[in-house]
């Protein structure tokens, strides 16, 4: 039984870690943070909305309507001038304008669609973003089905088709203050389809390689190949550049698979949609991929030289797996932020969090690059590449110590033997 009590506290103390505690501890942190933003956003979902109607019809069911709008959401506006309207929702931040034609109440009575002109006021195209507005077509909704009520209870001969949908609508979505006529919001989706895809699979490459990296220098401790490596007659910087190309070769060959199923992943998107949404600008150029491509490329470069100086703390090849922790939260932080927000709409301090972390900018490409915000992908490449530049002259540093062999970041007598037996070689 002690025998069995002495193996157990002996595995104990080699899982229980501190490169095992900690990154638990942040996952933790990390969910828990995902569901404080689950919870404002049923709050959000469950507010009133907050909206403007203009009224030019002096009907019974364009009152019927506007009684509708004032009891279920926020009216910022109610009066006769679309311009104050839109003015106004857009002061409060609001949702849409919903405008009432002047004929509305006599083309329903008539037996035709009564329409709705909506404008719609769109703030991010992430998954959470478009809440606001489900929650104002369910509104739409319900003033229809109150009017199908009303013509039921009318009777005679009427069109059971116009009385069971007797509103039709008349959209226009101002997003990032581009005017789309024709299109709503859920025509939109397809970008919160991509807000999905596109962070998952750079997250997938970003961890894939990270840990190729870090697992191959912890074997290289195991086996003792990394000594061997540290005597030969080359500087360190050529060491680190050597492993750094090879894995940034590699990470290259993953980047250019991905940009081909993604340039047809699009194709079949654009095919699919409801709407050519490249009539109004909503597409990638060549530029745009090459620009994507290269964001994709230096982010990998960045979690590349982050895993080499934290695959220096490895000390075999089953440590290794452990510290691939750091960089897996890395790349799900701002996965699952850019996947239910726009940056655009997130506050200034997420914004500032989300811009720093080096894996975010790839997964933001995209989105960014669709309404020509150069400036922020730009920007994002710069600053990645002064990260990775950063991280490549700390791992240069390291492999100049004893760090790799001993654990101690001073040049010892082991670093001058090294020294001696690459000068003898």
């Amino acid at each position: 039984m002690s025998n069995l009590t002495n193996i157990i506290k002996k595995e104990l103390k080699e899982l229980l870690t501190k490169s095992t505690i900690v990154p638990v501890i942040l996952m933790a942190f990390l969910f828990a943070g995902l569901g404080s933003m689950m919870g404002g956003v049923e709050e959000e979902a469950s507010a009133p909305p907050v909206i403007g109607v203009v009224d030019l019809d002096d009907g019974v069911l364009s009152d019927l309507a506007a009684h509708i709008f004032d009891t279920t959401s926020e009216v910022v506006y109610n009066g006769t001038d679309p311009d104050d309207g839109l003015d106004a929702v857009r002061e409060h931040d609001g949702v849409a304008l919903i405008i009432i034609p002047s004929n509305f109440t006599s083309d329903i009575l008539n037996g035709s669609k009564g329409i709705f002109e909506i404008v719609w006021i769109m703030k991010g195209a992430g998954i959470l973003d478009g809440i606001s507005s489900a929650t104002v077509d369910s509104l739409v909704r319900a003033v229809g089905l109150q009017i199908s009520a009303y013509l039921i209870s009318l009777g005679g001969d009427q069109d059971p088709a116009a009385v069971l949908s007797p509103i039709g609508r008349l959209e226009t979505t101002i997003f990032k203050d581009r005017e789309m006529e024709g299109i709503s919001p859920s025509t939109l989706s397809m970008m919160s389809i991509q807000s999905f895809t596109v962070p998952f699979v750079i997250m997938m490459i970003i961890i894939i390689t990270g840990g190729m990296v870090i697992s191959s220098m912890g074997m290289e401790k195991e086996n003792k190949t990394l000594e061997t490596l540290m005597t030969l007659p080359v500087s360190r910087g050529t060491i680190v550049s050597a492993k750094l190309i090879a894995s940034a070769l590699v990470g290259l060959v993953m980047v250019g698979i991905y940009m081909i199923g993604f340039n047809y992943y699009m194709g079949s998107m654009q095919a699919s949609a409801e709407v050519d949404l490249s009539e109004y600008g909503l597409t990638l150029g060549a530029v745009d991929f090459v620009l994507i491509g290269v964001s994709i490329f230096v982010s990998l470069l960045a979690a590349l030289a982050m895993c080499m100086v934290l695959g220096t703390y490895a000390r075999n090849y089953k440590s290794a797996q452990t510290l691939t922790m750091p960089v897996t939260l890395l790349a799900a932080i701002p996965m699952f932020i850019t996947m239910f927000k726009d940056f655009g709409t997130l506050p200034l301090p997420l914004q500032a969090m989300v811009f720093a972390i080096p894996f975010s900018h790839p997964m933001m490409a995209m989105r960014e690059l669709m309404f020509d915000n150069y400036a922020l992908v730009l920007s994002g490449i710069a600053y990645v590449a002064v990260f990775t530049g950063v991280m490549m002259t700390i791992t240069v540093w390291i492999f100049s110590t004893d760090r790799l062999l001993t654990g101690s970041t001073k040049k010892g007598p082991l670093d001058k033997l090294l020294r001696r037996r690459t000068l003898y070689k």
